[in-house]
């Protein structure tokens, strides 16, 4: 009668790192502290996404990507192109067509004392995955007491598409955002895209990460030097006396143009972005 596999545990020579421990996020800098806005090196929203997942690979081991078509078609919309080149199969990986099931897998592997960023095309698609994102991963650590953390970061493009249908254009922050033991980041421009994704990587909590596919070609200087933008400090684009436009993500830009409006009738308004 043929016996149940057992691993032999022994051969396991390396500690799994615990997934709650010291915080291992950097000191913050003040808003004025951080490296220059204005600069020669300009590049696009998806390549300053790509360098801070980079840069937090190459700096800890237990950070890789998952998700649909990272890997061998270098992302959807090419966020992650040339990744696999350099981090290789086992940290950049391709999945099914299951949010339900890699989502799950990736929490589980964050309970273990990995890092997963876990890609989904679209946020739409992430409904499909609701129970693990929504009901484990941001509950974990209340659950287990403190014994078990998820240090995982949800990211992809969030609201209306070129060319896509109502299916796949949900924004849903207006969804997600009260959920408790979860983090949400919206960023604006490239700058904050790579802070805050670096700053999402390091943090201990389930980060949820939202983009968008019409600012992914948006182009702004990103310093080469490291630099991370804390999470719950926005920032003021603009300051006027008259009213305040509060926003978040593209729409900000909208705000921006808004107020551009109303100036030239002598109108000033604060744009405040949250982030």
């Amino acid at each position: 009668m043929p016996t149940a596999y057992t691993p032999d545990l022994s051969r396991i020579t390396e500690e799994i790192p615990p997934a709650v421990g010291p915080w291992e996020l950097p000191v913050f800098p003040e808003e004025h502290e951080l490296p220059s806005r204005a600069g020669d090196r300009v590049i696009q929203f998806r390549e300053a996404l790509r360098e801070a997942m980079s840069e937090e690979m190459r700096r800890d081991q237990r950070v890789f990507l998952l998700g649909e078509e990272v890997a061998q078609y270098n992302g959807a919309y090419k966020v992650s192109q040339g990744m696999l080149d350099e981090f290789g199969e086992k940290r950049i990986i391709d999945t099914p067509i299951s949010e339900n099931g890699f989502a799950g897998m990736a929490i589980g592997a964050a309970m273990m004392g990995l890092r997963p960023i876990v890609e989904f095309m679209s946020w739409s698609f992430s409904l499909v995955a609701a129970d693990p994102i929504l009901n484990n991963a941001p509950k974990m650590l209340y659950m287990s007491g403190g014994q078990w953390g998820c240090p995982i970061v949800f990211r992809g493009n969030d609201g209306a598409g070129g060319q896509l249908g109502s299916t796949h254009s949900w924004c849903v922050e207006g969804l997600f955002s009260n959920v408790p033991g979860m983090k949400m980041v919206i960023p604006s421009n490239p700058y904050d895209a790579k802070g805050l994704l670096k700053t999402a990587i390091r943090d201990p909590d389930p980060v949820f990460f939202l983009e968008s596919e019409r600012m992914l070609g948006d182009r702004a200087h990103v310093p080469e030097e490291e630099y991370y933008i804390p999470f719950g400090r926005a920032r003021l684009m603009r300051e006027g006396d008259a009213c305040t436009l509060v926003s978040w993500g593209r729409p900000v830009h909208f705000c921006m143009e808004a107020a551009e409006s109303l100036a030239a009738e002598g109108i000033e308004c604060d744009v405040l972005d949250m982030r």
